[in-house]
């Protein structure tokens, strides 16, 4: 009578995937108590209600796994092999995604729980003397000075270099110029023949300037 009742091999998976599903959604919200940066000394009831959740499903998958590997051994399948196989392997990893949380949180909350300390002594060392708390305090401002005028003075290291870089460039310029201009004067007739050309273009701008000022009169006569 009990075996009639037995759920089966689909009822078995699908609870199991449900849980799965669950457990990656406590899983994302776990995962914020390691990431915070202002994490409380002692675990939130939040904290503890999400791990003690997590790790009842764990264990609700892991009974699921075995009645499902009991179902197997009665109606062996290679099918039902592998989904059993991943069902197992995706229980081992969040097994190990809940133990490295965990190590991940009291680690945030040693840290905290350190820096805290650390600043409560010096807090009580300032206290008690305050001549070296305004010593502190200048060596502090003298500091971000320092570090103000480096950046100043990289700024305009850099801006010195590239205007050398632009002094060198005009002058490379210019030896080339004068290269193509004394080159050019070796050439018997280059000189001339660039004289022609300059002369040909003032006198077709002397042409075009006479012909403007012609359209001028003659549009101004009409007016």
């Amino acid at each position: 009578m009990a075996s009639s009742t037995a759920p089966g091999w689909a009822q078995l998976r699908q609870q199991t995937r449900a849980l799965e599903a669950q457990t990656d959604t406590l899983f994302h919200t776990y995962s914020r108590f390691a990431s915070n940066p202002n994490i409380p000394p002692k675990p939130t009831d939040e904290e503890k209600n999400t791990e003690s959740q997590i790790q009842t499903l764990l264990e609700k998958r892991e009974s699921l796994i075995e009645q499902l590997t009991n179902h197997l051994t009665t109606t062996p399948s290679a099918l039902k092999q592998n989904n059993l196989t991943l069902h197992r392997s995706t229980l081992h990893e969040h097994t190990l995604t809940l133990s490295r949380l965990r190590s991940s949180i009291s680690e945030s909350r040693q840290r905290a729980k350190l820096l805290s300390t650390v600043r409560s002594d010096i807090s009580s060392y300032h206290s008690a003397n305050p001549e070296t708390a305004e010593a502190d305090y200048m060596l502090d401002e003298r500091s971000r000075l320092d570090r103000s005028h480096g950046v100043a003075d990289s700024v305009l290291s850099q801006a010195y270099a590239v205007n050398e870089q632009f002094g060198v460039q005009r002058e490379m310029l210019g030896n080339v110029q004068r290269r193509i201009v004394g080159a050019a004067g070796k050439v018997p007739g280059i000189n001339g023949l660039i004289g022609r050309i300059g002369a040909k273009k003032r006198r077709d701008g002397f042409i075009m300037a006479g012909f403007v000022a012609f359209c001028m009169l003659i549009f101004l006569y009409f007016m």
